[in-house]
C-alpha cells in the first residue's frame, strides 16, 4: 500500500467525520484545489484506502432493539472448523461483525436483533445447532457509551 502524504491524511480525517463534505469545502479547509482534492479522493478509493462510503443508520429507526457481543469457543481449532464457522457467520444477517481472535475465545461476534425473542431464535439456529461450537457467552449491550467508526490518522 502506498504511503500517505499530509494532504491525503487531512482529506481522510475530514471524510471520516463527514463523507458528504464537498470538494469545495475540502479545498478551503486544506488549501488545495478542488480538482486536486477530487483526484486524490479517486486515487484513495481506487487504492482501497477508502474501503466504502456508507450511511450509518440508527438501529432503533429500523426496529433493532438488542445488540449483543458474543464470545465463541469451537470444539477444535482446525482449519476446516474455523473456515466453516466463518462461512456460516458471513451468511447470517444478524451478525454485523465477526472477528477471528487469539486468546481464550476463537471468535467474537456482534449481533443485532429486533428483540430477545429474535435473539433466542438466532442463537438456537446459528449457535446452539452449530456442530463446531463448544460454548458461547453472550453480553447484552445495555448502553452505547462510545462508538467510533473512524480510525486515528
Amino acid at each position: 500500500m502506498r504511503p500517505l502524504d499530509d494532504y491525503d491524511k487531512k482529506i481522510l480525517r475530514f471524510l471520516q467525520q463527514n463523507n458528504r463534505i464537498t470538494t469545495e469545502e475540502l479545498s478551503n479547509k486544506i488549501n488545495l484545489s478542488q480538482s486536486a482534492i477530487q483526484r486524490r479522493i479517486t486515487k484513495l478509493r481506487n487504492d482501497n484506502i477508502i474501503e466504502a462510503d456508507i450511511s450509518i443508520i440508527s438501529p432503533k429507526a429500523i426496529g433493532i432493539g438488542v445488540t449483543c457481543v458474543i464470545d465463541v469457543i469451537l470444539y477444535e481449532g482446525n482449519s476446516r472448523a474455523i473456515d466453516e464457522f466463518k462461512i456460516a457467520m458471513t451468511k447470517c444477517p444478524e451478525v454485523t461483525q465477526c472477528y477471528y481472535v487469539t486468546g481464550t475465545y476463537d471468535f467474537v461476534l456482534i449481533t443485532q436483533t429486533r428483540d430477545m425473542q429474535h435473539f433466542e431464535e438466532f442463537q438456537k439456529t446459528h449457535l446452539m445447532d452449530n456442530k463446531h461450537l463448544k460454548h458461547f457467552y453472550t453480553h447484552v449491550i445495555m448502553d452505547k457509551v462510545k462508538i467510533n467508526y473512524g480510525i486515528t490518522i
